[in-house]
């Protein structure tokens, strides 16, 4: 199943993603998306909306609290929320992978 994730900002100010919902207009299991200075930059996490009240990534956001709507969620971002949500880790490079009857590259190692 596909989800729409989307990076929205509140009203408040904070940085939130999580799956969209657009009958209800509503955002579903939202993480808030906190920016921590480092030595070698900036580094992003992503806590259960509400944290430390809420543990799990089981909140939904309205749509009347958005005061920002992205077009684009960008791919790292959705790719880390999915790695929050679940615990696991997404496999990188999937995007390039063909998944028709065109021939892969030179040398790809896949079976055909």
């Amino acid at each position: 199943m596909a989800y729409d994730i989307r990076l929205m900002k509140l009203v408040t100010g904070e940085l939130v993603i999580g799956k969209y919902d657009q009958e209800k207009d509503c955002l579903n299991e939202v993480a808030a998306i906190q920016s921590i200075p480092t030595q070698q930059g900036v580094q992003m996490m992503m806590l259960p909306y509400g944290y430390p009240f809420e543990a799990n990534f089981s909140g939904t956001l309205e749509g009347k609290t958005f005061l920002y709507r992205y077009a684009d969620t960008p791919k790292e971002l959705q790719d880390k929320y999915i790695e929050a949500i679940t615990n696991l880790t997404v496999a990188g490079g999937l995007g390039k992978l063909q998944f028709g009857s065109a021939p892969m590259g030179s040398g790809s190692g896949l079976i055909k």
